[in-house]
């Protein structure tokens, strides 16, 4: 099995947003060598959740993990999410697709948003 991670964000019109999104794919790429990675964005801005996932798959990917990264269970993640990761499903039924938890919800993060707080 060949591991494909999307790091879904919320996308903008400002290209800077997207920096720090970028920073974390370069982080999991240092980290893990070998992972395939691709950035995503629900609105405003490109590539979208179906185009990065055609671009894994092509690539050589059999699996998709993708990873939220939104601080809060807002629509997007709640409503629109699940209903974008059925049509992968639906258009690549060989592929494994799994959805991690909003970043937001992991205490990792959390105790590092304190942390970083109380600065």
């Amino acid at each position: 099995m060949t591991q494909g991670i999307v790091l879904l964000a919320h996308g903008s019109r400002d290209d800077r947003w997207r920096e720090p999104i970028e920073a974390v794919a370069e982080r999991v790429c240092k980290n893990e060598p070998n992972a395939r990675v691709a950035c995503a964005y629900m609105e405003l801005a490109t590539p979208d959740l179906p185009t990065a996932t055609a671009a894994l798959i092509a690539g050589g990917a059999t699996a998709v993990r993708v990873v939220p990264l939104f601080l809060g269970m807002g629509k997007h993640a709640r409503e629109d999410l699940p209903h974008q990761l059925e049509a992968l499903r639906q258009r690549w039924p060989d592929i494994g697709f799994s959805l991690a938890r909003i970043v937001g919800e992991e205490p990792e993060l959390v105790d590092l948003l304190a942390r970083i707080a109380v600065k």
